[in-house]
Formats: structure tokens, sequence, C-alpha cells
């Protein structure tokens, strides 16, 4: 997955209607430290914060380049990649969590034992680390069936209310 290292520029490019619904679109382009990457989002009208973004990139070699093909885009291409973007649209946001915790156990796992293999970490005090996050890791293993085809809410992110 790329790292951005610039800001992220957010440009208007019209709306669409969908099911009776006016949808905003727009494109939202950040340099990944090789090309600037331009990627569609949608949203409810006057609702940025929960849109959904098309998975496909729009590259260009310039901010204005990747701009310029998400423009370039005609109404029908806008309506098949917003179809194309809810039916991808995340469902499994518990999965997905425990699928990242996972992912983040793997990733200190392999760091404890880089550091223990260059003698930055003593070997016993080590040993007993891996052993525990091996422990932790399979926990977050097992629980993984329960969150299996189960569709949840994201949970909302810091600072974010839900409004009842």
């Amino acid at each position: 997955m790329a790292r951005f290292v610039d800001q992220v520029a957010q440009v208007p490019l019209g709306t669409l209607e969908h099911e009776g619904r006016k949808i905003d679109i727009f494109v939202r382009v950040a340099y990944d430290g090789i090309e600037y990457v331009g990627r569609l989002w949608f949203a409810d009208q006057g609702d940025l914060q929960h849109g959904i973004p098309d998975r496909a990139s729009l590259p260009g070699r310039t901010k204005e380049d990747a701009i310029g093909v998400a423009r370039g885009l005609t109404q029908q291409e806008l309506q098949r990649r917003y179809r194309r973007a809810l039916a991808e649209k995340r469902r499994y946001h518990a999965l997905r969590r425990a699928t990242d915790e996972v992912l983040s156990k793997i990733r200190y796992l392999n760091q404890v034992a880089i550091s223990m293999r260059a003698g930055l970490l003593d070997f016993e005090g080590a040993a007993q680390e891996l052993e525990l996050t091996e422990r932790q890791l399979h926990e977050c293993i097992d629980r993984l069936r329960d969150f299996a085809g189960v569709e949840s809410e994201p949970e909302p992110k810091s600072g974010e209310h839900e409004a009842k």
C-alpha cells in the first residue's frame, strides 16, 4: 500500500442521481512518492464524512493530470464506478478490525524477533514476549470465526459522535 507523503487535494466533480438520492462526487488526489494518484469519492449530498471510495486509481504525472483524468470520465462511467463502489463497500467491519489486530500482532512478533536476533533485546525477555504474543495471536485467530460473514457498522472515529 502506498504511503501518501503529500497533502490530499479534494476537488468536486459534480453530482449524480442514484435511487432518488443526489450523490456528490469528488476526486481525492495525493502524491505517493512516485506519481499523483486520484480516487473518486462518492457521498450523499452534504455528508462528505460518510462517503465511499472507488477502489480504482486515477494516476497522473501531476496533480492536475490526475484531476483531468477524473474530469474526463463521462456521467455513465461515473454511474458505473459508483455502482462498483457500492458493491465493494466494506460491510464486515468487525472482521476487518480482527484481521487488523492479527496483522498488528504478526508485525510485533516479527519486530521482537528481529530485535532479539540483532542483540537489542535480551534473549530470555524476548523469548517470553514472543511466547506471549504468539498466545495472543492464537486467541485472535480463534475469534475470527465469530466475525466471519457477520455484517456490522463501522466504529465511529475518535471525536465522531453518533446521531441518535
